[in-house]
């Protein structure tokens, strides 16, 4: 991957594959489109929280929306986890 793509970029692109996916999946019955708007949450709130971190009041405020978005991040390598070993 191009190291000179901001991560807000990156975040963006993510969003957009996981709402590619989510919307695959919803055409599936049952529990594909229960966990696929789990994914939906936290595969686009990821960049939603560095978007907000980039307009952070103080360092401290950047940090705290920065690991926001890590947590976030592992919810969706979760479900993603779950739905491929599934």
């Amino acid at each position: 991957m191009n190291q000179n793509i901001s991560i807000a970029d990156r975040t963006k692109a993510l969003a957009i594959r996981i709402v590619k996916a989510c919307t695959f999946l919803d055409e599936k019955p049952g529990v594909c489109r229960t966990l696929s708007k789990q994914l939906l949450r936290s595969g686009t709130s990821i960049g939603a929280n560095v978007r907000e971190a980039q307009s952070s009041q103080s360092d401290k405020d950047f940090l705290h929306k920065l690991e926001i978005a890590l947590k976030e991040e592992r919810e969706t390598e979760y479900w993603l986890e779950i739905l491929i070993e599934s």
